[in-house]
C-alpha cells in the first residue's frame, strides 16, 4: 500500500515529474530549434543570408584552419572567434560544414615544414610575421592566420587576417573578426553555386589588357565567367555586370546608347577611369603637361549623378617612386621619394565595399563631384586625406618636382572624395534625344528597373606590376619598391560583390565586435584597492554567513 502523504513518497513523485519535463522539453527543442545571443552588438549571431547557404549545401564542407601553436593572446583570441564562427556554421548546415585547425610547423623536418608553408602561400595563405618580446628577448614567428575550404573536388584558400594594418595590432585583429564570418561564407557560396555570374570586360576604348591587367582578369575568373564585351556587335543581356577599365579612346553615340539600355534596364557597370591622360612614361620628361581625355562619357555620368573633375589630386600621404638623387663617382644614387600624385586612399565610407580595408594606392587619380539625378541614391566611397589638394587641367606632371620642397600649406584639401556608388531607376541618357541611327528604338526604355555603378576616378586601380625578369604579373596592388601589397585586389572583389549580389552576402561585412580596452592608468592607481576587495570581501562574507548560520541554529534548538 502506497502511503501518497509520506515524505518519501512525495520526493520521488517529485523526481520522475522533474525527469518528465527534461524529457519534454528535450523533444520541444529538437523540433523547434532557437539560439539566444544576449551581445549587445550580437557578435555570436550569423546573417540570415549566411543560414541560406549553409542550409542549401548538399555536400559536406571541409575548413582547414593554420591557425594553431604557440599564440599570442591576441591571436588566441583570432583563433576562438574563427572557432566560435565555424560551430555556427556546423549547427547551422546540419553537421555539413566541418572543420579542424592544423599547426604548420608541426611538420617533421625543416624541410617538410618548407614545402607544406609554400603551399600554403600558393593557395593564397600569406604567412605574418610576428615580432614579440619574451622575458626580454626578441623573438619572431612566422603565423599563417588563413584556411583551407574544400568542396568536392575544389578548394580556396580565404585569408582571414584582413583588417586595416594602419591600425594598432588589436584594432587590426578585430576589424578581421569581424569579417570572419564573409570570408567563409563567401568562399563556401563561390565553391558551391552553380549558377555563377557573368562579368563583361569592355574592350575597343584602349582599356587596360594583357600583362598589366593580368592579375585582374585572374582575380575575377575564380568567382566569375569573364568575358570580353564589345558594345558594337555583341548582346549585353546574358551579362550580369560590365566592367570598364581605363579606356582611353572615345566611345560612340552607339556605344553609349547600349550602356545606356544595359544599365536603365538593370544591370551593373564598375567604371574605372581616367579623366586626365598621365602616366610615369610621359612624367620622366620636362615641360610634359596632363590634359584630359575624350571619352565621350562625361554626359553619360552627368546624367546619372557624378562628374569626374578635369584635375588631379596630390596628396602628401602618398606612394613612392625612385628618383636619382646625385652621383658617387660612376654610379647613380636612387632614393625612393613620396610621389603626390600616387595617394594612398586610407579613409573610406562605413559600407560593406570598403569596411575594414587596408590602405589602397592610386595613381593620377582624380576628384569627383555629384550633380542632381531623380531617384538616384549617391554614396561616397573613398576619399583622399586632410592633407591634398587639386590642380586643375592642364597639370604640369614632372619628376623633377620630387626634388623640390613642395609648399605643405598648399595641401588644404580634405577627404576629397575619389569614387561613388549610385543606386536607383537611373533615366536614360537618351530621354527626350534623338536615338543614334544605327540603333533599334522599339526597345527603347527610359527608365527600368533598379540598379548599382560604381564610379572611380582612376583607372590605374586594376593595373598591376610585371616581373621584369619573368615577365609575369605581380599580385594586385603589389608595390616592388616597397615590397607592400596594398588592398586593391580586396576593393575591387568587394566591389564586384556588391554589384552583382542578389543574395545580400556582401551585407555580412557589416558584422561589428567593439572592443572594450580596460582604463590603464585607473588600473594602475585602483590596483591594490581591488586587489583587497577580491582577497578580503569572500572570506568577510563567508564569515558572515557562518555567524548568521551559528545564531540562527542556536535561537531554533533552544526554544527547542
Amino acid at each position: 500500500m502506497v502511503n501518497w502523504k509520506s515524505r518519501k513518497t512525495g520526493d520521488i513523485l517529485l523526481l520522475l515529474n522533474g525527469l518528465v519535463l527534461m524529457v519534454l522539453v528535450n523533444l520541444f527543442s529538437a523540433d523547434f530549434f532557437f539560439r539566444i545571443d544576449m551581445t549587445e552588438e550580437k557578435r555570436y549571431s550569423i546573417k540570415e543570408q549566411t543560414k541560406d547557404v549553409l542550409s542549401d549545401l548538399d555536400e559536406t564542407v571541409y575548413v582547414e584552419v593554420y591557425l594553431e601553436g604557440d599564440l599570442n593572446a591576441g591571436f588566441r583570441r583570432f583563433r576562438k572567434a574563427i572557432a566560435e564562427t565555424l560551430e555556427e556554421f556546423r549547427i547551422y548546415s546540419d553537421n555539413k560544414v566541418k572543420f579542424s585547425f592544423i599547426d604548420p610547423s608541426a611538420a617533421k623536418g625543416t624541410k617538410a615544414q618548407s614545402e607544406f608553408m609554400a603551399d600554403l602561400a600558393a593557395k593564397g595563405i600569406q604567412p605574418k610575421n610576428v615580432i614579440e618580446n619574451q622575458n626580454g628577448q626578441r623573438i619572431e614567428k612566422l603565423i599563417f592566420p588563413g584556411a583551407i575550404v574544400s568542396y568536392g573536388t575544389a578548394e580556396r584558400g580565404v585569408m582571414l587576417l584582413k583588417g586595416n594594418k594602419a591600425r594598432t595590432a588589436e584594432e587590426e585583429i578585430n576589424q578581421s573578426i569581424e569579417g570572419i564570418e564573409f570570408e567563409l561564407v563567401n568562399a563556401i557560396y563561390n565553391l558551391t553555386s552553380l549558377d555563377r555570374k557573368r562579368i563583361g570586360l569592355v574592350t575597343g576604348h584602349g582599356e587596360l589588357t594583357g600583362a598589366r591587367a593580368a592579375a585582374f582578369h585572374n582575380t575575377i575568373a575564380e568567382v566569375y565567367d569573364v568575358t570580353d564585351v564589345d558594345l558594337l556587335s555583341d548582346d549585353l543581356s546574358g551579362i550580369d555586370a560590365i566592367v570598364i577599365a581605363k579606356p582611353t579612346g572615345p566611345f560612340t553615340e552607339t556605344e553609349k546608347y547600349k550602356l545606356d539600355q544595359f544599365i536603365v534596364k538593370g544591370g551593373r557597370a564598375l567604371m574605372l577611369i581616367d579623366r586626365l591622360e598621365a602616366s610615369m612614361d610621359s612624367a620622366a620628361a620636362d615641360g610634359y603637361f596632363a590634359f584630359p581625355y575624350n571619352l565621350g562619357l562625361d554626359d553619360l555620368l552627368f546624367k546619372y549623378g557624378v562628374r569626374i573633375n578635369n584635375d588631379l589630386i596630390q596628396d602628401q600621404n602618398s606612394g613612392v617612386y625612385p628618383i636619382v638623387t646625385g652621383n658617387q663617382g660612376s654610379r647613380p644614387q636612387v632614393q625612393l621619394m613620396p610621389w603626390p600624385f600616387f595617394p594612398l586612399i586610407n579613409r573610406y565610407a562605413d559600407h560593406p565595399v570598403t569596411r575594414n580595408l587596408d590602405a589602397v594606392v592610386t595613381r593620377f587619380v582624380s576628384s569627383i563631384d555629384t550633380v542632381k539625378a531623380e531617384g538616384v541614391v549617391k554614396t561616397p566611397l573613398m576619399f583622399t586625406s586632410q592633407y591634398s589638394r587639386t590642380l586643375t587641367a592642364p597639370v604640369s606632371v614632372s619628376l623633377n618636382e620630387m626634388r623640390r620642397n613642395l609648399d605643405k600649406s598648399a595641401f588644404n584639401e580634405s577627404f576629397v572624395p575619389v569614387a561613388y556608388l549610385l543606386e536607383g531607376q537611373f533615366t536614360s541618357l537618351f530621354k527626350n534625344r534623338f536615338l543614334p541611327d544605327s540603333v533599334d528604338g522599339k526597345s527603347f526604355v527610359e527608365q527600368g528597373q533598379p540598379s548599382k555603378i560604381i564610379v572611380v576616378a582612376d583607372g590605374d586601380m586594376v593595373r598591376n606590376e610585371v616581373n621584369p625578369r619573368t615577365g609575369q604579373a605581380q599580385a594586385l596592388g603589389y608595390d616592388p619598391f616597397t615590397n607592400y601589397t596594398f588592398a586593391n585586389e580586396d576593393l575591387l572583389r568587394n566591389m564586384l560583390a556588391y554589384l552583382t549580389d542578389e543574395n545580400g552576402l556582401i551585407s555580412t561585412r557589416n558584422k561589428e565586435v567593439k572592443i572594450r580596452p580596460l582604463d590603464r592608468n585607473k588600473i594602475a592607481d585602483e590596483k591594490t584597492k581591488w586587489q583587497l576587495i577580491n582577497l578580503l570581501l569572500p572570506l568577510i562574507v563567508l564569515a558572515a554567513f557562518g555567524m548568521a548560520r551559528a545564531v540562527i541554529r542556536k535561537r531554533k534548538y533552544t526554544r527547542a
